[in-house]
């Protein structure tokens, strides 16, 4: 097998990485219109208490998310390790080794994922890839039940009416709508991601529940 090739020195030079694999034509792109928490709670929730959540709470779950996927997407990652943490002059990363859903496939996947977050952008960087150290040095090799891909989470808009910022590309040979479908149907179903639920549930300590 070959080496795995270098991790990225900065959050920059990944971030920069990212919106290049974005602007390719071949690959599959998909951009979820920014999701404002506290107008989607309004509209489709009830909450006990009522509260609003702060784009301070939207970006320390991003940031627990990205390290512990299994506790805030247990409904796509059925196991995962993160390691390998270091600083960046602009930020951190690790690695992140996961069992994941496929998008359009059935069944459970590896993925591999080298990590950038800055809390200064209030972003993080997903750049999948196909081989990755491991924790005691070995090599991993990706699943082959989908293409690798890279996801970009962030949160925006202001203190007390924050967005949540979510895109993916996967590299595909050619563009391949199929896997376009599963965003468009989050989209359709104008709810919070399911990890956003998750934290206002356990994190904050409120009841949610979806208005019918």
């Amino acid at each position: 097998m070959n080496a795995s090739p270098p991790f990225f020195p900065s959050f920059e030079a990944a971030k920069s990485a990212y919106r290049q694999a974005f602007a390719n034509p071949a690959y599959t792109r998909f951009e979820l219109p920014p999701v404002n928490v506290n107008k989607v709670l309004r509209d489709r929730y009830r909450m006990e208490p009522q509260r609003l959540v702060t784009r301070t709470e939207i970006w320390d779950m991003e940031a627990r998310k990205a390290w512990d996927p299994r506790t805030f997407i247990p409904y796509v990652v059925s196991e995962a390790r993160s390691y390998g943490r270091e600083t960046l002059a602009d930020g951190y990363r690790f690695c992140r080794s996961s069992m994941q859903k496929g998008w359009i496939a059935d069944g459970y996947g590896r993925v591999l994922e080298d990590t950038y977050i800055s809390d200064t952008e209030q972003a993080v960087f997903f750049m999948g890839r196909a081989t990755m150290p491991g924790e005691n040095g070995e090599e991993l090799q990706t699943g082959a039940l989908q293409p690798v891909f890279h996801v970009e989470h962030a949160a925006g808009g202001s203190e007390d009416e924050p967005l949540n910022i979510w895109s993916i590309v996967l590299l595909t040979q050619n563009n391949d709508p199929r896997y376009e479908e599963p965003f468009k149907a989050m989209v359709r179903a104008g709810l919070l991601p399911g990890f956003i639920e998750i934290y206002i549930a356990q994190n904050l300590g409120v009841k949610l529940e979806r208005a019918a």
